[in-house]
């Protein structure tokens, strides 16, 4: 039975490497082998000086990056106390035992110098080399979305309507900065509650628990082998039917391959997909959100729109109960029309329930 001495650290390792450590299935071999990391020098060349302290090398940076997300590591902070913890993580950023690891900021700094452009180029090109291995057919799409905690707490987000702001001269230039962010969505988030740290993420109920500060990714994915080849995040209240057409958009530009059928869930199934989809050739596999909605929620005991009968020579719609709805208002941000019929009539009308 051997028994273990006492621990004495060498000063000088001989035949010692790290690549003898790696196994040869190890999956960030698999990675290196396949991925060129050094495109990203002539990416944001742009973005760096002649003089100053010397960077950390751009691959570097991306591939701690990678990290981040492969392992599911919660902060930059516990990315890097962790990193000098695992070989093959050093293995694959190119660093020896020795080697100094550099301060989580460098992350927070690299991302705000090179910009979101670096990061999609590489994702692109990741999708494209799937795509030359015959993992990505393209011709078919399916899309889904799903929210994301945002990092940021909702002690900061603040109730524009009930803030004093005769008493708070920063609580101007707050709403001014809050203002230019909304402007900038693409579509109608929280108008009242905005956080005062992240103003692009949106208090978002999910389930059963409290409402949050949210994203919603949006991502496009090939069947052929479940490759991710469309991703985009928007604030958590953007509808997803609305970013349905960038998601197809993306997804043809990143596989140069025109997509034949999308397929969807419900929340994807309005007027104006289904008619993008007829307009592009695209067959859609996508349940109508108005029939899936009815009878549920505030939609109980609502007629759907097919019991309605349309009279195209007066312009009018014929109710279930037989009496003329007319032209009465017209919603500019929704672009149509409402037809109504006296109050009076639909309050006393045959059809509609009894009260408990």
């Amino acid at each position: 039975m051997g028994r273990q001495s006492p621990q004495q650290y060498k000063f000088f390792l001989t035949g010692f490497t790290l690549e003898k450590r790696i196994r040869a299935e190890h999956i960030l071999r698999k990675i290196s082998a396949k991925i060129d990391f050094d495109f990203i020098y002539a990416e944001v060349k742009e973005t760096y000086g002649a003089n100053g302290n010397v960077s950390i090398p751009p691959p570097i940076i991306l591939k701690m990056l990678l990290l981040l997300v492969l392992y599911n590591v919660r902060s930059e902070r516990e990315l890097m106390e962790t990193i000098p913890e695992r070989m093959d993580w050093m293995w694959f950023l190119g660093l020896d035992l020795d080697d100094e690891i550099p301060d989580h900021s460098v992350l927070s700094k690299a991302r705000a110098r090179w910009g979101i452009e670096a990061f999609r180029r590489f994702f692109q090109r990741v999708v494209r080399q799937c795509v030359e291995e015959g993992l990505v057919d393209g011709s078919k799409l399916f899309v889904d979305a799903s929210l994301i905690q945002a990092d940021a707490s909702n002690n900061s987000v603040v109730d524009r309507e009930k803030l004093q702001r005769q008493l708070d001269r920063g609580y101007e230039r707050l709403e001014e900065r809050l203002d230019e962010v909304k402007q900038a969505k693409t579509a109608p988030a929280n108008v009242r509650f905005l956080s005062a740290t992240d103003p692009d993420a949106s208090v978002i109920r999910h389930g059963a628990g409290k409402p949050k500060l949210r994203y919603k990714t949006h991502r496009g994915v090939d069947p052929k082998r479940e490759v991710i080849t469309a991703t985009m995040v928007t604030p958590g209240a953007t509808d997803e039917s609305a970013v349905l057409e960038k998601v197809v958009a993306t997804h043809e530009q990143n596989t140069e391959r025109k997509v034949e059928t999308v397929v969807a869930d419900s929340r994807y199934g309005t007027i104006e997909n289904y008619l993008m989809c007829h307009d592009a050739g695209i067959q859609a596999h996508i349940p109508s959100l108005e029939k899936s909605q009815r009878g549920t929620g505030r939609r109980e005991d609502i007629f759907p729109k097919d019991a309605f009968r349309y009279d195209r020579k007066g312009d009018i719609f014929i109710c279930p109960a037989g009496r003329r709805l007319r032209r009465r208002h017209f919603y500019r941000d929704r672009n149509h029309f409402e037809y109504l019929a006296s109050s009076g009539v639909c309050s006393h009308c045959r059809l509609k329930p009894n009260p408990a």
